[in-house]
């Protein structure tokens, strides 16, 4: 409909298109070759249209959408023709490039830390592409930057326009990255993975934003993902990229509904996606289980060993000069025993990776109670903790900076083992090349350096060296979030064999409630440093009783359009009636506030007239 290609019937929208792609190209030169990084792409995108380009890390489609605006690095080149209006975008000059870039094309990047000037405030960086392209006073400048934060929904304006990017959260510096390509109205909006690190709920209001903005300006919207609940969300039209190349393309619904291409299937077969529990116990209360029950999470047992056990649990962050102190998990009560998964879910800020930080000794714990396999973290000393360190491993979120890059990835497993059992030589590299294998890690790997490894492979490094010591407790802190869907799919996989295998208690916090779903026997829910539900997996995801986990389970998309588009006006429901059911008691709260005012009043007026003799 709005892919317009040469074998393809017409198109049945006949408005004239923002954006023509015809046999786009990208290579890179490297040791004296040009490489192909994206070949032959072809499409169209009209105003009002969303088209996503999904795919997995370099099938060539950030690259290919980099290349028209002009922003390939120096070794890349752009072939073939893209057309804005009337205008050749390949091989135009940059000084005529720069007049189109932020005015005609905007971009939302991926990482918005990164992409924001960081020793400038976000308002200034708004004024400063307003000025760019108009005729404007900064005073006037200032005006529309406060009109734009306010429409994105940015909280107190006012305050966050003078605020640099590190001082706000990752869903503000998003909607600050939104708020600044917006500014002047562009034709044409290409969203780089917008959602790839938010939660669910501040992604749920990221997509929100977009599709109201697009019915505001009518601009056509390239919205790049390997996220496909995402695509489901948001896209009309899709095109779905693999080594460079498009394996298939065509109407959003009609591709989830039928896919063709192997790629595709593959594709949304690896997605995790919400309600799998009651999928699985109805199958199984039917008899027609497709999925073996090995593979559900097993009923843990009140008999086993406790490896965690925390009550009242608070942590602090101590203040600074007049900053007090920030109690980041106040009165948590929490149990793991052996063998068993529990999933910590909750928004970024509600405390998830500072009990993941604590349970290591990486925080010290203020309050209450804390221990980790027979050991106290209260006022633990260092001499203390060192035990520990062979009984608790953690998989960080980020691999890439977790591992060292000066070491190969053979002397990061090997280190703990050197460090804790005294294993040198034929020993040591056997028990490395042990690990390798049960991560599926060809063994060659070993001398490699992480930055020669993808995302992937370094986090199975990552799990590989947490699981070196044979940890009774492992903390998994988002260990997939930044991973391709296949990736994510392979390394999940993993993690419930090599947890089965080793029967490793597990503490997974993730802010991806389908993945908990798929491994957690129990799932706690945080809000505001506070656990407001636990309870068995099946339970809190098909029946949550706290209204924070409905709203959490409902900002969830789901890879399939029509059943998204039900859960968004469920979603909008919900959360409507949430809101007038807080209106209603702030009123109920407010009145009775009146009635005790006004019993005062009249209390102190009868006194008076006692006082005076009536």
């Amino acid at each position: 409909m709005a892919i317009d290609i040469s074998d393809a019937p017409p198109p049945t929208d006949t408005r004239t298109p923002v954006l023509q792609v015809r046999d786009l190209g990208v290579d890179f030169y490297v040791d004296g070759t040009w490489y192909p990084a994206a070949t032959g792409i072809n499409y169209d995108v009209r105003p009002g249209e969303v088209l996503a380009i999904v795919g997995e890390s370099g099938s060539g489609k950030t690259q290919s959408s980099m290349a028209l605006m002009g922003l390939l690095p120096p070794n890349g080149r752009a072939r073939g023709s893209a057309v804005i209006g009337d205008r050749e975008l390949i091989g135009m000059p940059p000084h005529k490039l720069r007049r189109i870039r932020g005015k005609e094309i905007a971009m939302i990047f991926q990482e918005p830390m990164t992409a924001l000037n960081p020793v400038f405030t976000i308002g200034f960086q708004i004024i400063e592409t307003l000025r760019t392209h108009f005729e404007m006073g900064p005073a006037d400048a200032r005006v529309r930057a406060l009109e734009l934060l306010r429409l994105v929904e940015i909280p107190n304006p006012e305050t966050r326009i003078d605020a640099y990017p590190h001082q706000l959260s990752g869903g503000q510096r998003q909607r600050a990255m939104i708020a600044q390509a917006l500014a002047c109205d562009p034709k044409l909006l290409i969203a780089d993975e917008p959602t790839t690190a938010l939660d669910v709920t501040v992604q749920a209001e990221i997509l929100k934003l977009m599709r109201d903005l697009r019915s505001r300006i009518d601009s056509g919207i390239v919205l790049i993902t390997h996220d496909m609940g995402v695509v489901a969300d948001m896209a009309d039209t899709m095109i779905v990229m693999k080594d460079g190349k498009v394996v298939e393309q065509g109407e959003a619904r009609q591709l989830f509904a039928n896919p063709q291409h192997p790629y595709t299937i593959k594709l949304l077969d690896a997605v995790p996606h919400l309600g799998r529990s009651a999928e699985i116990q109805a199958a199984e209360q039917s008899g027609t289980s497709a999925t073996p029950v090995a593979d559900a999470p097993t009923v843990t047992t009140s008999d086993r060993a406790v490896v965690l056990e925390a009550k009242q649990m608070v942590i602090e962050y101590p203040g600074r000069r007049r900053t007090p102190a920030f109690r980041a998990v106040d009165g948590v009560d929490l149990t793991i025993r052996a063998g068993e998964v529990v999933g910590l879910v909750g928004e970024s800020g509600s405390g998830k990776t500072t009990i993941g930080r604590a349970i290591v000794g990486l925080q010290p714990v203020t309050g209450g109670s804390l221990r980790i396999v027979g050991q106290d973290m209260v006022g633990a000393t260092t001499k203390d903790l060192k035990p520990l360190r062979t009984k608790v491993g953690m998989v960080f979120q980020d691999p890439g900076s977790s591992l060292n890059p000066r070491l190969p990835i053979g002397e990061s497993i090997a280190e703990p083992l050197l460090l804790h059992r005294g294993l040198k030589g034929a020993a040591m590299s056997t028990a490395v090349e042990t690990l390798l294998d049960q991560v599926q890690l060809p063994r060659a790997m070993r001398n490699r350096y992480p930055h020669e490894l993808s995302g992937g492979q370094r986090q199975r490094v990552g799990i590989a060296r947490s699981l070196a010591l044979e940890p009774q407790l492992l903390v998994a802190d988002e260990p997939t979030s930044a991973l391709d869907v296949s990736v994510q799919a392979t390394v999940l996989a993993l993690f419930q064999d090599l947890q089965r295998e080793h029967g490793f208690a597990c503490l997974f916090i993730s802010h991806d409630l389908a993945v908990v779903e798929m491994l957690a026997d129990r799932i706690a829910v945080m809000h505001n440093g506070k656990l407001v539900e636990v309870g068995e997996t099946a339970q809190v995801v098909n029946h949550p009783q706290d209204p924070y986990t409905q709203r959490l389970l409902a900002a969830v998309p789901v890879p399939d359009p029509a059943a998204q588009q039900a859960r968004r006006e469920a979603r909008d429901a919900l959360l409507e009636a949430q809101r007038d059911e807080l209106e209603r008691e702030e009123l109920l709260h407010a009145q009775d506030a009146e009635k005790i005012d006004a019993h005062d009043i009249t209390d102190v007026d009868n006194e008076r007239m006692t006082g005076r003799g009536f």
